[in-house]
């Protein structure tokens, strides 16, 4: 990917996020689920630290630095879209080490990373709040660095580890913020009520994960939100499919979960198509 390519992609990914209205950005694991989310409209991708954790059979926050750098280069080749990275703790707790671990991501042809506030340690999983916003302003300096910035989006882990509540969750994002983020993102953020006042307490961009029971798309525009993702949901729902296609067989020899599969295979010969393998 030439220079002009990677910076218009970068430009574009950041654009989405001031457009009216939220912009869907679908999660993907590989290169063949990227091209067919990209192939069915998704206008912006992303890694999954889940999903990326997955393909290789291990669990969520059990991959390393390389394998995340892989994730996104992987992405970034498949589709013509901009691909973000959860870069999940920057892989260093150091803020020098966040920093140039930013810079090797920024080489690898994605648009943009996350920078999330877990510690991976569960008896203190998340950052002190003067930890944290040093290593987002780190971060920070490091995406923008270049002459076509990456987008980066501070996130804070509160919620998903019971580690404070909303009030807690707007006092990061503010001052990540002011550490110089692009993009702000609280997972686990539930209801409207929540979600508006995070949206109505910060002026950058918010993204929103899907939950079970989540407002809808219309009703995420209507709270203002810029960004809907989906996390790990689509891994799941492909592990689920393959699991009950499994256990049909395995328990009662039978395959009447290839019903309908001619469908999947044009769509998926029409979604690889658009794209010549290297």
């Amino acid at each position: 990917m030439d220079d002009s390519t990677l910076h218009a992609r970068r430009r574009a990914f950041l654009d989405l996020h001031h457009q009216d209205g939220p912009f869907l950005l679908g999660n993907a694991w590989d290169a063949g689920s990227a091209r067919l989310l990209a192939a069915v409209g998704y206008p912006a991708l992303a890694t999954t630290s889940s999903g990326a954790a997955m393909r290789t059979g291990r669990l969520d926050y059990q991959i390393d630095k390389d394998t995340a750098l892989a994730a996104g280069s992987e992405l970034a080749a498949a589709v013509d879209v901009p691909v973000s990275v959860d870069f999940e703790d920057g892989f260093g707790a150091d803020p020098d080490a966040v920093a140039e671990n930013v810079a090797e991501l920024a080489g690898t042809g994605v648009a943009g990373c996350s920078i999330e506030d877990y510690t991976r340690d569960v008896d203190r999983p998340i950052y002190d709040i003067g930890a944290a916003v040093e290593r987002v302003t780190a971060a920070a300096e490091s995406a923008h660095a270049g002459p076509g910035p990456l987008v980066l989006t501070a996130r804070t882990e509160l919620l998903l580890h019971g580690a404070g509540g909303l009030d807690d969750v707007i006092d990061r994002l503010q001052r990540y913020q002011e550490a110089g983020a692009d993009v702000l993102f609280a997972p686990g953020l539930h209801s409207a009520d929540d979600i508006a006042a995070v949206v109505q307490a910060v002026e950058l961009p918010v993204s929103v994960m899907a939950l079970p029971g989540s407002p809808t798309v219309p009703a995420l525009a209507a709270l203002g939100v810029k960004r809907v993702s989906l996390g790990a949901w689509f891994a799941y729902a492909a592990l689920r499919g393959l699991h009950t296609a499994a256990l049909e067989v395995i328990e009662h020899g039978t395959f009447e979960f290839t019903s309908g599969m001619s469908n999947v295979s044009k769509l998926t010969k029409k979604a690889f198509g658009a794209w010549r393998v290297a």
